[in-house]
């Protein structure tokens, strides 16, 4: 036969196969409202901007939304996908709102330490503080403001009612500075703070400093990966004013009194102004308060050639942090920050902008027009992604509701896993309700999932290593039908995560995949293919490691680890497998036990069956290890787990035996009480007719009179008793 022949023949007998389907990341898109296909610039690389917080209080768990969220597309667009990711996020450290708290914080201390104001002036400066927040009460229209005021304002008043009850002069001082503490800083700081000049730039770093320390501990705490590039407002001054100074050669913006603006409709008839959102490019309320705390409409209205446009740098006024610029002393208006850093670390284009869907507009409207304006082109991001809105119990977070609550507030109650658990079971893209009931079904996901690892750990005790012969054996029927789920599973998960990173609908797909798992493990009387439950447990760890439910520096995927990682390791990042050096031990100690409860169950030993449940219950526990007793067995499961799930775990079953007691006593109760009223029931008619009977023989009134006479007539002297 011909070489030619041949090579006819061999295309005859192969055929490249036709794809049927091929999954392709897709991303939500705040631009175009809908899922787009994902296509980097630059090959494999993505260049990612994140806004990141202004620093002037502690972090809250609205933070908490957007950054867990974020963080975890950025795991699996790195870590499942493959995507060589360079993600930057800036600190907003110079901003109104730190720089009214650094104020306030800088003019009450100083306030509360002069020694020589008199008691008679503190009173006076606390009624003129109530009178103050009265009239801000008057104007407000938000109703959790109002409730807000209206709880200040009663503390006050209570407060200066009774702080004559008290002769103390001291005492008088701390109850006022303690009831006033509201709403005494936002007084000094109305009336005091633009007569007198007592600050420096460094009195509002400083603040911003401390905040960003929490913020970043935070952040460490819930298992957030660090920003490769992190920007700061204030290191960015110069890059600021030379952007500004571009936007005004463009045409784009114009200073007026020391301060420049952007020009809104100038720029809309070249390029497009509000891309996000452009049904609010008229909302001036929105407008309004993107402009900051320290600035009101009536100061910039006669500045401004719309009221549509916006500050790009703002002329400071006393008690204000400057920075020379070519308008004066001033500093960046809240919105060029971003445009500007973004732009410096990642370029004229970039792939992926996030934030908050609070954000939205103005800030990132603004952000696109200003950098849009200054490179005088139609697109600086092409993927603008909004994690949802974050509520509390259903309601919006409020403080004057009761139910802000902060990330330390929130890692005190549960644990970062369980958290980042609530957020995987929610699309991140959609609104998420933080709440006790979300919290139950979360818990019960994570007890799934480690009670599904200990389980296949258990059975993986006994097999071999993967480099003996007898590590594998051969598939049966029912091991086939197990594999055949594994990868129906694995398929749907990929589609899910291409589907806009659809966590919810990958978690639902694991929880289905345990549940066949584990019908297959407990069969009755079967034979347990270890490998294929190695190879399942290892794929739904390498998913839980990719979510960031381990620790950063976990190497879970690997085959010697499966699961969650122990707390102490995650603090420690120890690489050492304690499981393995303690099994020899602890599967001694378990056969000792074992043979010590056979025996006492059958000589009837309360003393040492007591004994045996003791350490079962309440020392090893404590060690991080579980052992399992079994009816019909005298051999005890080991399952090695966090402590502190234990210690939970023993909590839990001591109030849920604690609920089961109180129920039991409140239906004897009721029972007891139901059979007293049955019987009350009974003896009722009985009681009755007993009275009826005694009536009917019972004389009447008259007749005794009549009978007491007759007896008297008749010189009965007992009658005359």
């Amino acid at each position: 036969m011909s070489s030619t022949t041949q090579q006819k023949s061999l295309s005859t007998m192969w055929k490249c196969p036709e794809m049927v389907s091929e999954a392709r990341l897709r991303l939500y898109n705040s631009f175009t409202k809908k899922k787009e296909l994902f296509v980097p610039i630059n090959g494999n690389e993505v260049r990612w901007y994140s806004c990141g917080p202004t620093v002037y209080d502690t972090s809250h768990m609205g933070h908490a939304r957007s950054y867990i969220s974020f963080d975890i597309l950025r795991r699996v667009m790195a870590d499942y996908f493959g995507y060589d990711v360079l993600y930057c996020m800036n600190v907003t450290d110079i901003d109104d709102k730190i720089i009214k708290r650094a104020r306030e914080r800088y003019l009450i201390k100083n306030y509360m330490d002069d020694s020589s104001i008199a008691i008679e002036k503190v009173l006076e400066d606390c009624q003129l503080a109530l009178k103050h927040v009265k009239d801000i009460r008057a104007r407000e229209t938000d109703k959790d403001k109002q409730a807000m005021y209206d709880k200040q304002i009663s503390t006050v008043e209570n407060s200066l009612q009774n702080i004559n009850t008290l002769s103390d002069m001291e005492a008088k001082r701390k109850k006022l500075f303690d009831d006033c503490r509201d709403i005494l800083p936002t007084y000094l700081d109305f009336n005091y703070s633009h007569a007198t000049n007592p600050l420096d730039n460094e009195v509002f770093l400083t603040l911003a400093r401390h905040y960003e320390s929490e913020f970043h501990n935070d952040m460490s705490h819930l298992n957030i990966l660090p920003p490769h590039i992190l920007t700061r407002v204030s290191e960015y001054v110069p890059e600021i004013i030379k952007f500004i100074e571009k936007i005004i050669e463009n045409g784009y913006a114009y200073e007026s009194n020391s301060s420049v603006y952007f020009e809104t409709m100038k720029f809309h008839k070249q390029h497009s102004y509000a891309k996000l959102e452009p049904d609010r490019m008229g909302d001036i309320n929105a407008l309004s308060e993107g402009e900051g705390a320290l600035t009101t409409a009536s100061n910039t209205s006669k500045e401004k050639r719309n009221e549509c446009d916006f500050v790009l740098w703002k002329k400071s006024k006393i008690g204000e942090p400057v920075w020379q610029s070519p308008w004066g002393l001033g500093r960046p208006g809240w919105h060029i920050e971003c445009s500007v850093m973004a732009s410096t670390i990642l370029g004229s284009q970039f792939d992926i902008h996030t934030g908050g869907i609070d954000l939205k507009f103005p800030h990132h409207d603004n952000e696109i027009a200003q950098a849009e304006a200054y490179y005088d082109s139609d697109t600086w991001v092409n993927y603008f992604l909004h994690s949802g809105h974050l509520t509390i119990a259903g309601c919006k977070m409020s403080k004057s509701l009761k139910n802000f609550v902060t990330i330390q507030q929130a890692l005190e109650k549960y644990t970062s896993r369980q958290i980042r658990l609530l957020f995987l079971l929610h699309s991140w893209a959609s609104t998420l309700d933080y709440s006790d009931h979300g919290m139950e079904k979360t818990l019960n996901y994570e007890k799934m999932l480690n009670e599904f690892f200990l389980n296949i750990k258990t059975h993986l005790r006994s097999m071999k290593q993967l480099n003996h012969s007898n590590a594998y054996t051969k598939f049966d029927e029912n091991d086939l039908q197990l594999n055949e789920r594994f990868s129906t599973a694995k398929k749907q998960i990929h589609i899910a995560l291409c589907d806009s990173i659809d966590t919810p609908t990958v978690m639902e797909n694991i929880r289905q995949l345990i549940t066949t798992t584990n019908i297959y493990m407990n069969r009755t009387n079967a034979i347990i293919n270890r490998l294929l439950l190695r190879n399942i447990a290892v794929y739904i760890t390498r998913l839980i490691d990719i979510f960031g439910l381990n620790s950063s520096g976990s190497s879970s995927s690997s085959t010697d680890n499966i699961g969650f990682t122990r707390s102490s390791e995650q603090q420690q990042a120890s690489s050492i497998n304690v499981e393995d050096i303690a099994m020899p031990y602890v599967e001694q100690f378990a056969l000792f036990r074992d043979a010590v409860r056979t025996q006492a169950i059958t000589v009837k030993n309360k003393e040492i069956l007591t004994l045996c449940d003791h350490v079962r219950n309440e020392i090893l526990p404590e060690l991080g290890v579980r052992l399992e007793d079994h009816a019909g067995t005298n051999k005890a499961t080991i399952k090695f787990c966090d402590p502190e799930i234990l210690r939970r775990e023993r909590e839990q079953a001591l109030l849920v035996e604690k609920s089961k007691q109180e129920e039991k006593e409140r239906r004897k109760l009721e029972q007891q009480l139901a059979k007293e009223a049955k019987e009350a029931k009974k003896k009722a008619p009985k009681e009755k007719k007993n009275t009826d009977s005694k009536n009917s023989t019972q004389p009447t009134n008259d007749e005794i009179v009549t009978d007491g006479a007759t007896a008297m007539a008749n010189g009965d002297a007992s009658s005359s008793h």
